[in-house]
């Protein structure tokens, strides 16, 4: 019995090939599949309602490398994207009529039989989809999936519910809806920072001479031993936050190359020393965020190992703020308004609860406070202000995703403006979803090479690469251009 389709073929041609497709059903029918018949069911059974791959992608992100959390959810985008265009265009379009059970064994039939129509198959479509995502991201991984994303697609010529061609046909549907998620979104691997402009540093085969200060709080000691493996002869500090500036000074001093591993702070902390040693920098991102190591291109050990064993390095910007006789060194961002008290309160809460939920307590409990926005003369004229952002390098974003640097030495500050106003919790949120190209009389953003306030209240709270000072009177922002030499792998070597 060939199944009942429609298809915008010439009637012999079409003919030909639902016969082709019933001939390869009935053979797959036919065949004995012992050790399949306790796995392939139960598999297919699994991935309903998209189960499996959602517990897949958690189990990545769970391992806490970026990588994995980005193949994740590029798995999941791409498997959104597959369902949403199988279940309103791809089932209605193309009616046809399951495959008819009789000559599938019984032992191999779903308990519960799907009603929908046949063409194409959805659970290929999401398989093929998350597997294609993943492996655009993270190739490893990829392979990892891979195998579970075929036998899932199998399956359901298995099972009986679905000729080979629908199987195909969903497939090929879930890899262009992976690929279609990627021209949205750039893989890492598509965005790679440039090489410039290169600076020449001394090549450390075995380490010798790179002095790297871990912080210890920061749970580094994982990857500390990951560099050391590859490293062997660089000397490992490892130190308490309260003991990191005067270790950093230490090693500053006898040092070829400064190495650090920390989070964000620990990281400007040694930047700062770097600068003003004149030593080139290493860092191996050991923090919750390691923004600056990962516009680097750095994401762990490996890539680290890389760039030192092979004098691989650039020169980057970076920032500077003086407020009232203080000085301070910036490389990721820093900010005026509601977040430097939004980092407080991070603080406040972290040890108790962990980074991420402290994170968002601190957001609720700054955005529900009853206060005033912040007042300063900005480009010449006084206005309320609930956040002046300012990034060291220009960051591209999309929607809420975290944002990124492509370019890390093109003299610019990235200033995002948020005005004073009723409701600071809905402009924050609106200039998000905005993104950097918003002009708006509620927010706004420009690229400057320098910024100056004035009118800046005494105790006023200053944000920079997680830390908070205060300010007050006049603020001045000033580029540093090309001042930092810092350690990351070249594309192409």
């Amino acid at each position: 019995m060939s199944p009942d389709v429609d298809l915008t073929i010439p009637k012999r041609d079409r003919h030909r090939l639902l016969s082709l497709d019933s001939r390869l059903f009935e053979f797959a029918a036919g065949r004995n599949w012992p050790a399949a018949e306790p796995v392939l069911p139960r598999l297919s059974r699994s991935a309903n309602h998209g189960v499996l791959w959602f517990a897949t992608a958690a189990a990545m992100a769970a391992s806490r490398t970026p990588r994995s959390r980005r193949a994740a959810a590029r798995g999941l985008a791409s498997l959104t994207l597959a369902s949403l265009t199988i279940n309103t265009l791809g089932k209605r379009s193309v009616r046809r009529t399951r495959p008819v059970l009789d000559p599938v064994p019984l032992v191999r039939q779903l308990k519960r039989q799907p009603f929908t129509t046949s063409f194409p198959s959805g659970h290929s479509a999401s398989a093929a989809a998350f597997a294609t995502g993943v492996a655009l991201e993270s190739p490893a991984w990829g392979a990892a999936v891979a195998p579970i994303a075929w036998s899932v697609a199998l399956s359901r010529v298995y099972t009986g519910v679905h000729f080979p061609s629908d199987v195909l046909a969903g497939a090929a549907l879930g890899a262009g809806a992976a690929f279609a998620v990627r021209g949205l979104v750039p893989t890492r691997a598509q965005v790679v920072p440039p090489a410039r402009p290169r600076a020449q540093v001394p090549a450390l085969p075995d380490g010798e001479g790179l002095v790297m200060v871990a912080n210890t709080a920061s749970g580094t000691a994982e990857r500390v031993r990951a560099l050391h493996d590859g490293l062997p002869l660089a000397e490992i500090v490892e130190c308490e936050p309260t003991d990191i500036r005067a270790e950093l000074e230490k090693a500053a001093a006898r040092a070829t190359v400064l190495g650090v591993c920390g989070g964000d702070g620990t990281v400007n902390a040694a930047a700062e020393i770097a600068l003003r040693h004149g030593v080139p920098l290493a860092v191996l991102p050991g923090g919750t965020l390691n923004h600056f190591a990962y516009d680097l291109g750095v994401e762990g050990a490996r890539d680290l190992t890389r760039a030192v064993q092979q004098g691989e390095a650039v020169r980057v910007d970076a920032g500077r703020f003086s407020s009232d006789g203080r000085e301070g060194v910036f490389v990721n961002a820093c900010s005026l308004g509601v977040y430097p008290e939004l980092v407080r309160e991070r603080e406040r809460w972290s040890r108790r609860i962990g980074g991420w939920p402290a994170g968002v307590v601190g957001a609720l409990r700054v955005l529900r406070a009853d206060r005033h926005p912040l007042e300063a003369e900005f480009r010449g004229r006084t206005r309320p202000l609930w956040l002046l952002f300012v990034g060291n390098g220009t960051y591209h974003r999309m929607g809420l995703t975290p944002g990124r640097r492509t370019d890390l030495a093109d003299g610019q500050f990235d200033v995002r403006v948020v005005h004073g106003g009723r409701r600071p919790a809905l402009r924050l949120l609106a200039a998000a979803i905005a993104g950097p190209l918003t002009r708006s009389p509620a927010h706004a953003a420009v690229q400057v090479g320098r910024l100056h306030l004035s009118g800046v209240a005494p105790g006023t709270l200053l944000a920079y690469d997680g830390e908070v000072t205060d300010v007050q009177g006049e603020v001045t922002l000033e580029k540093l251009p090309e001042a930092l030499t810092v350690y990351r792998p070249l594309p192409g070597n």
